[in-house]
């Protein structure tokens, strides 16, 4: 530094020879020169733990260009980021975000700045993708001088605040972009030097059991078992006491065929492969343990064991992963070592959105791809999204499933297969369009369809079925951490479309493989595609992909298998007579529900609370839906259930996926509820007396997302803002059940009875299909499932051709 000054001097001196007589501030030319033209930008932390509370001050020293009265300054970060939002009304509540201004030092002859104020907001699309969400500090009246100070505080506390809550998820290298308006024109440069914060994993509060959930006798059972904080990050094996290790179990009904001790790494994270569980028929239970350590519980999954299964064993997919060269977080590699090794699946897609991807980060995530792929232990393909507007066609996957290169992003010809190319490495700020509208995007396959898996979906550019090819589009993706979207298939097999099912993440936050939600945008556990394959390849894998043999999770290693004969879901065939339809669902959690549809919606059900018999005393108020079915979908709920005339035993909740969604006894005869969904639903089960003579009221508020405004403060949604039902507990004892639609993408209240029995976790049966074909030619039949935490499954359906009718 002392030299820089001496060299800026040295200029200065030079400068005064050449302009000779005239005046300035004595020495600011020097200072002024030192510093970087937009000035810089530190921070009092380094390290975070997830979902933690605290105060984050943020200092943007000016740097020579100043900044106009009318300037702006931003710190930016990820729209993916699940941080608090932050509020500027109450001083005394949480996540308050305060800016001031403190003046440098002044030369002589200097006068000091004007500003008479700094005002402080934040939107959530206040800048470019990925750097959307930003703090923005609006200069008032005055300007500022080079070496002056804008403090920001995250979370003030200095009014009685509890500070910010900040994101959530583990990354690598969080950052906070940072612009500078300088002239006061909203024309923004970038401050040198990002602020990085590593975000790290939490204490351990639970296992994650990761595997196949049925197979065929002898077949090979790999196995994870992941240690999870209570946000559902991985956590780190360094931070267990030496010496810490896995106890799993392994019971055939109640007798012990397997109990092993298991150590844990001493580094990397805290996770384990077991290889050696015992393949005989039958249910298997496993049940893992840490060893002294009481603040994890045990955690249990189950494997089906069966010669009648039709492949050698269940194989799990997420096609739709994005690291952080588009806008998902952490490294290709990064994404890949976390689906196999803590999501525990069979099948990757790395997933780059088209337009802002760049050559050289599509190559190296090839590489990372071919680095990967390991045939008969995991298959990894690259994926191009195309990322076409809903009026376009809506967004759409494209799976490369051959081992020669994509023909992306550029094909043999040398043109572009990109929507257009769009991103911050850009020359210039026109759009270089490419493959737009989506029939655009068809041709650059079409010659090459067992190649190319085309896969729509809804995210953030929802896909819109007046558009279809039937040899490219195999599968819709109905399921992914942006929600639930069942009334998607329904829409495309009401179509007549002969389309498959697909569930996958939508990843962004480095969690792939049917990994956890965090707040906000992405609310819901990641998608899985179940696969119904002889063996692991890519070969293999992509057959069955396209033959539509398949099933859709919400997430959990959970399966459906259909058949109708020979033919398993996916098949298209022609039957003389009625269809006799066979089915297996193996769950988790128990089966609530199973249910079968075709073109014209629900055709068949089975409640399996009725079938068990109702309790005198269980039920439970259900609520879920989306507001709408586009990007910014979710539905805020808070209200009460009240029970007059009864007693409330006791209650607990299910399908609530975080600590911020909860439920609490409000009153002896009231109980408060505060969650978010997203086409999923949520529930309080209840145990009362005397429900022959209670009366239950239902009432509360939706409300919305809020882009720009006090979060604080209500967004209602337009068209139910407000919600109240009541009905007799006699009602609910003659109904075993009743519902309450209210509007917008399937929001529903729900009423309904329970059983005291177990609710199963294999279920098996058939049902029998008329033969009757729809408009269009033949009956798709699919069937579709729900546990009692609101997990689901659905299958692809089977597309019946019935002859002579």
């Amino acid at each position: 530094m002392d030299n820089q000054l001496q060299d800026h001097a040295l200029r200065y001196a030079q400068l005064c020879d050449k302009l000779g007589t005239h005046y300035a501030p004595t020495g600011l030319y020097e200072k002024n020169k030192a510093l970087q033209f937009a000035g810089r930008v530190s921070c009092n932390v380094n390290r975070l733990e997830t979902g933690s509370w605290g105060e984050i001050v943020l200092d943007y020293e000016v740097g020579a260009s100043g900044v106009a009265d009318g300037g702006w300054f931003k710190a930016t970060f990820k729209f993916y980021s699940d941080w608090a939002l932050f509020q500027t009304s109450d001083p005394a509540a949480a996540n308050y975000i305060s800016a001031e201004y403190h003046a440098g030092p002044l030369v002589q002859g200097q006068s000091p700045a004007t500003v008479q104020s700094l005002s402080i907001r934040f939107d959530q699309k206040g800048h470019e993708r990925p750097f959307q969400k930003a703090i923005i500090v609006d200069v008032v009246d005055g300007y500022l001088n080079a070496g002056d100070h804008i403090i920001i505080r995250l979370g003030d506390r200095r009014s009685g605040g509890a500070g910010t809550r900040v994101q959530t998820f583990v990354e690598n290298n969080f950052r906070f972009r940072c612009y500078v308006d300088p002239l006061g024109s909203s024309r923004f440069i970038a401050v040198p030097g990002d602020v990085v914060i590593d975000m790290f994993a939490g204490e351990p509060v639970r296992w994650l059991l990761a595997g196949p959930r049925f197979a065929r006798v002898g077949e090979r059972l790999p196995f994870r078992f992941s240690l999870q904080d209570r946000w559902g990050n991985a956590c780190q094996a360094g931070e267990l006491p030496v010496g810490s290790a896995l106890r799993l179990l392994a019971y055939a009904g109640e007798r012990i065929v397997y109990d092993k001790t298991h150590a844990l790494p001493n580094d990397g994270w805290a996770s384990i492969g077991v290889d050696d569980l015992p393949s005989a028929a039958g249910e298997l239970r496993l049940v893992a343990e840490l060893l002294d350590n009481s603040a994890v519980k045990p955690a249990i999954a189950y494997i089906s064991i069966d010669d009648s299964f039709p492949v050698a064993r269940s194989y799990y997919a997420d096609l739709h992963v994005h690291a952080h060269d588009t806008v998902g977080t952490n490294s290709p590699a990064y994404n890949a070592a976390y689906a196999r090794d803590i999501g525990g699946i069979d099948v990757l897609g790395y997933t780059a959105n088209d337009f802002q991807i760049t050559d050289e980060n599509w190559k190296q995530g090839v590489a990372t791809v071919e680095k990967f792929n390991q045939p008969g232990n995991f298959v990894c393909y690259p994926v191009q999204e195309w990322c076409g507007s809903s009026t376009a066609g809506g967004d759409h996957n494209v799976v490369f499933l051959g081992d020669t290169a994509p023909e992306f992003p550029y094909n043999q010809k040398g043109e572009h297969n990109r929507t257009f190319t769009w991103n911050e490495d850009m020359k210039g700020s026109s759009v270089e369009l490419g493959r737009w509208p989506v029939e655009e995007l068809w041709a650059a396959y079409v010659d090459d369809p067992e190649h190319h898996l085309i896969m729509p979906h809804v995210g953030g550019r929802r896909y819109i079925p007046d558009w279809h090819h039937p040899k490219l589009e195999r599968l819709v993706e109905i399921a992914s951490s942006w929600g639930h979207f069942g009334w998607l298939y329904q829409d495309v097999i009401s179509r007549g479309y002969k389309i498959g099912v697909a569930a996958s993440g939508d990843e962004h936050r480095g969690r792939p493989g049917g990994g956890p939600p965090g707040t906000q945008v992405f609310g819901v556990y990641g998608g899985l595609t179940g696969v119904l394959s002889d063996t692991l390849d890519r070969q293999s894998i992509g057959r069955a992909l396209r033959a539509r043999h398949t099933w859709a999770t919400t997430g959990e290693h959970t399966a459906v298998l259909v058949n109708s004969g020979r033919y398993v879901q996916g098949d298209e065939f022609t039957q003389h007579g009625p269809a006799v339809v066979n089915y297996q669902f193996l769950g988790t959690a128990g089966w609530d529900e199973i249910a079968a549809y075709d073109h014209s919606g629900l055709i068949w059900k089975r409640n399996l609370h009725e079938e068990l018999g109702y309790s005198d005393r269980l039920f439970r108020l259900r609520w879920g839906g989306a507001r709408v079915p586009d990007r910014y979908r979710w539905a805020v709920w808070n209200g009460r259930i009240s029970i007059r005339n009864a007693t409330i035993h006791s209650f607990r909740s299910h399908g609530f996926e975080h600590g911020e969604e909860n439920c609490w006894r409000a009153g002896p005869t009231e109980i408060g509820f505060r969650s978010d969904t997203y086409g999923d639903a949520d529930s309080v089960e209840i145990d009362a007396s005397n429900l022959l003579h209670a009366v239950i009221r239902v009432e509360g508020t939706i409300d919305s997302y809020v882009k720009v405004g006090d979060p604080l403060k209500r967004n209602p949604f337009v068209h139910a803002p407000d919600f109240s039902w009541e009905i007799t507990g006699k009602q609910l004892l003659d109904e075993g059940g009743l519902r309450l639609e209210l509007g917008g993408t399937e929001l529903f209240l729900a009423l309904e009875r329970l059983t005291e029995a177990s609710l199963p976790l294999r279920l098996e049966g058939k049902l029998e299909v008329n033969a009757t074909n729809a408009p269009f030619g033949h009956r798709p039949v699919y069937l579709t499932g729900r546990q009692r935490d609101d997990s689901k499954v659905w299958s692809s359906a089977l597309f019946i051709d019935f002859a002579n009718t």
